[in-house]
């Protein structure tokens, strides 16, 4: 039985071929962080999931990069469950579960030009790096982009990837603790000592220059916001509307289900960090059969009580 994929059909006809079975893939709803609790376990992660997804088509899973987080995805809380232990119980994997990190971002809302400078001198050859940058922002959606304007000189033209470096590696988080998207950066002035400066003194000088002039550009948190699409009986569209509101979400519009008599698709905005337990709450309003799709759309700012919460845990962290 080794060949044998799940959802094939076992003929004893001598010439019938093995044959797949037309099911559609039921779309993942409910998600939960993964990691091993043995760290010399983590190798084996992915081609454990991988065995089991063969077995289970409805499972998901995930690597975020940038939150250095994995993700298993399914049909709920217990459907992932149930997975875990038979990763446990069949190929000796233990893991912790948690509930998926949100992928915060923060941009500013306004442009300062800060001076940054880095000079050490210990024995033998110093350092010494010296550059000014302006720091404006971009439209939402613009990313990043780094600009030389340097004349006369004043900064080599071999020291000046370095000092895009040296943002890029302070972009990854900003002063509130997370990842800065949509800035601009300008090189408009600096100096250079023509024994000292080096590659590493001119990326220290640029983070130095972004550490103390990004706190002053009215920095501000960005949050996902997915769109979502709800199928659930008619009868349940109006509790639909009240769930999305309670959520922070925004309704966009509403229309019979295609194909499904007596069924409707609302449409809406919501925030990711309000979607953990949607399909529970769906359930529960339509006898078990409500569910939804998503998918991301874009950042928006996010302030008050709600925002000072999670930045605060985020440096608590």
């Amino acid at each position: 039985m080794d060949n044998i994929a799940t959802g094939e059909i076992l003929s004893s006809a001598k010439t019938g071929a093995r044959t797949n079975l037309t099911a559609e893939t039921l779309v993942p709803v409910y998600a939960m962080a993964i990691s091993a609790a043995d760290r010399k376990d983590e190798v084996k992660i992915t081609t454990a999931i991988a065995k089991l997804r063969d077995e289970d088509p409805s499972l998901g899973f995930e690597q975020n990069p940038e939150l250095h987080e994995m993700s298993l995805f399914g049909q709920g809380e217990i459907h992932l469950k149930v997975a875990v232990e038979r990763l446990a119980s069949k190929y000796g994997l233990t893991l912790r579960t948690s509930r998926p990190r949100v992928p915060y971002k923060e941009t500013i809302r306004k442009a300062v030009s800060q001076r940054g400078r880095h000079k050490r001198q210990s024995g033998g050859h110093g350092q010494f790096g010296d550059v000014v940058l302006e720091v404006r922002p971009q439209p939402r959606g613009a990313g990043f982009a780094f600009e030389d304007k340097i004349s006369g000189g004043v900064v080599p033209r071999n020291f000046i990837p370095s000092v895009e470096k040296g943002v890029v590696e302070y972009l990854k988080q900003g002063p509130l603790g997370f990842p800065v998207v949509d800035v601009a950066i300008a090189l408009t002035d600096g100096s250079y000592h023509s024994v000292d400066s080096s590659d590493a003194a001119f990326q220290t000088a640029a983070r130095i220059a972004m550490a103390e002039g990004m706190p002053h550009c009215g920095p501000v948190l960005l949050e996902p916001i997915m769109h979502v699409s709800v199928h659930v009986p008619s009868d349940a569209t109006a509790n639909v509307n009240a769930v999305v509101a309670s959520r922070r979400g925004r309704i966009l519009g509403f229309d019979a289900r295609e194909g499904w008599k007596g069924w409707d698709t609302v449409e809406a905005e919501i925030p990711q960090a309000e979607l953990h337990d949607l399909i529970v709450e769906l359930r529960l309003l339509t006898q078990g059969v409500g569910t939804y799709e998503q998918h991301f759309d874009h950042l928006a700012e996010l302030v008050g009580k709600v925002a000072d919460h999670i930045v605060s845990s985020r440096k608590a962290a």
